[in-house]
């Protein structure tokens, strides 16, 4: 993970501005920056989006294509994550610097969207047992300044939700076989239900408060962190605490309430550009907080 040179004082000047309610650059403890969204931004992508989170900033491409179904899940599609993080966003991602950090990342994505509540995931399947929709998500990280997983998954649901696949239309041949037509139809496509999708939130603790959030400095001076995935009715669907410190029964408990609260006003704050924006090229911005 990038990370930043701070000295002992400027840590002790943050930790003590948190413990004021008081960042560095103004917010409060559970605010966020203002989140810039754009839909459409790749021409060769069935969904695309760019967003930027002040200076950090990630690109998704979504690309749907056909293959083998999982033979575990027969009549089902399957999505597939590939995180890239580009050398000009942290000289630490230069050479191979963001490999672990591009598996460990690919994974989480992936674990979130394994199951079928998540996406209707059968709507992806063509002909059962052999042909479904394959959706590959990439992410791009192109600036890092914190806070990239909840970046990266504000990201992937606007990708998501611009997201259009073909209309296909299974025929008999005179054998008995099928083939698959695929339409030609600009306006022949479906999008994807991301209702239900989930946002990852991490809440960091600076001192003995938490932030969301948190900027690169923030995140040096974080003693431990809880990443959650939370969907839009702020039911959790995936907890994990990182960090070398513990954490108090009472900590966890406001964490997690502070974690169901932030997510419920993020997707309700995504939900109402993405609406508003629908399969369009655009850009919009939204403040959460």
């Amino acid at each position: 993970m990038a990370t930043a040179q701070l000295s002992e004082g400027e840590k002790t000047f943050i930790i003590h501005g948190i413990m004021e309610d008081v960042r560095t650059d103004g917010r409060s403890c559970e605010e966020y920056r203002q989140v810039e969204v754009e839909c459409g931004v790749v021409s060769n992508t069935s969904g695309s989006s760019r967003l930027r989170l002040l200076n950090t900033e990630v690109i998704v491409g979504v690309k749907a294509e056909m293959g083998d179904p999982s033979p575990s899940h027969p009549n089902e599609g399957r999505l597939e994550f590939m995180v890239d993080f580009s050398a000009n966003a942290s000289p630490e991602f230069e050479g191979r610097g963001g490999d672990d950090l591009s598996v460990e990342m690919s994974t989480r994505f992936a674990e979130v969207f394994r199951t079928q509540s998540v996406l209707d995931l059968v709507s992806l399947g063509i002909i059962d047992g052999q042909c479904c929709w394959i959706l590959y998500v990439d992410i791009v990280v192109l600036e890092c300044g914190g806070n990239l997983l909840d970046a990266m998954s504000l990201a992937v649901k606007a990708a998501l939700a611009n997201t259009r696949i073909p209309k296909v239309t299974v025929l008999k041949d005179s054998e008995g076989g099928e083939d698959i037509e695929v339409s030609d139809d600009p306006d022949g496509y479906s999008t994807l239900n991301i209702d239900m999708v989930p946002l990852f939130v991490t809440l960091s603790k600076i001192g003995q408060r938490h932030v969301v959030d948190a900027t690169l400095e923030e995140e040096c001076c974080c003693s431990a962190s809880l990443v959650t995935s939370v969907d839009s009715s702020g039911k959790f669907t995936g907890v994990v605490k990182k960090g070398t410190s513990s954490l108090s029964n009472e900590s966890l408990h406001e964490m997690l309430q502070a974690t169901k609260k932030v997510g419920i006003q993020l997707h309700h704050s995504l939900n109402e550009v993405l609406k508003e924006v629908g399969s369009n090229t655009s850009g919009r911005g939204f403040l959460v907080g």
